[in-house]
């Protein structure tokens, strides 16, 4: 079965569908299954965007250089185990965000919105949006574990948090409820860009792959292709706004839990422009697309084939 709102390359018509609460619990699935896969990419990326935090170029320590030397400092520093650091976290991001952003679009194509002009993007940023929210405090915790490590390798500040409930604990008794929510004013349009650039170009591509019939109809190949040019849209639009959020989710905070270097995404961005230069809000972009296109690329491919499968089981069932 194709996305929702997409009709088949034959020219079919009607195509099978299943319902918003399945597309939840699949979308969840698939992104927890490739968030295990892309993990250390994560924690390479997250280190080199908080590195020279607001210096200007040539002024700091590098102790993360480039990909490939990133990956070996993170070993050397934490050990193999620590490529995986923040994998409980993401993977409670995951599933909340990608639960609730895949049920909204769901839902939305059900409703017909997709299929309006421009309904794909909207539907995609607004179902990101909900979803980033909801996901929020998971992903404070997992950025801030993943910035942990030891004084010689570190990058931003470090908040020294033993588990994700500890994380959670803590910030819930220094700061309150709303401190868990703290960054999500960065998080919120960093999905909605990246949610509707994904599910929008992924739609697009895999129809025009199916259009173009290179590939079996009912092949994985055909959201691969399609997961590969959306993966490019993706990093592209998001970098920016991951950077920002990135910051946002990792400064320290006075005893009222306000942020002590940013006011907000505005101020953030405009700190980082003034102060470590434009190409700053494309540090990590390497780590960035190499996490996003294998996320980008598994979790809509493992989305697609779960959707195939309870859509063949439900048509079985009737």
């Amino acid at each position: 079965m194709s996305l929702p709102g997409a009709q088949r390359a034959s020219g079919t018509e009607a195509t099978e569908t299943v319902a918003p609460a399945v597309d939840l619990v699949l979308g969840a699935s698939a992104c927890c299954l490739a968030c295990v896969f892309t993990n250390p990419l994560e924690v390479v990326k997250t280190r080199l965007q908080l590195q020279g935090e607001l210096r200007a170029r040539g002024t700091y320590p590098r102790p993360y250089r480039g990909f490939f030397a990133s990956v070996a400092a993170v070993i050397r520093a934490d050990g193999l185990c620590g490529l995986q650091k923040g994998l409980a976290a993401g993977l409670l991001y995951q599933g909340l965000m990608n639960g609730v952003r895949f049920y909204c679009y769901s839902l939305a194509c059900q409703a017909g919105l997709t299929q309006q002009p421009g309904g794909t993007v909207v539907a995609g940023a607004v179902a990101g949006a909900l979803g980033a929210f909801v996901g929020s405090p998971a992903y404070l915790v997992k950025t801030q574990l993943q910035a942990q490590t030891v004084a010689a390798m570190a990058v931003g500040h470090q908040h020294h948090h033993q588990s994700v409930l500890g994380a959670l604990e803590t910030i819930w008794r220094q700061q309150g409820l709303a401190g868990l929510w703290r960054g999500v004013g960065g998080a919120v349009p960093r999905v909605m860009v990246g949610s509707a650039a994904q599910l929008a170009t992924f739609a697009s591509a895999k129809a025009w792959v199916q259009k173009q019939q290179w590939l079996p109809e009912d092949s994985w190949l055909v959201a691969l292709a399609g997961g590969m040019i959306s993966s490019v849209a993706v990093a592209a639009v998001m970098t920016p706004f991951d950077v920002v959020s990135t910051r946002l989710y990792n400064q320290p905070v006075d005893g009222t839990g306000k942020g002590q270097l940013y006011g907000g995404l505005a101020d953030c961005l405009v700190k980082i422009w003034r102060q470590e230069g434009p190409l700053a809000l494309y540090k990590g972009l390497g780590p960035a697309y190499l996490r996003l296109g294998p996320h980008t690329i598994l979790s809509m491919l493992f989305w697609d084939e779960l959707r195939k499968l309870a859509g063949r089981g439900l048509h079985q069932g009737t």
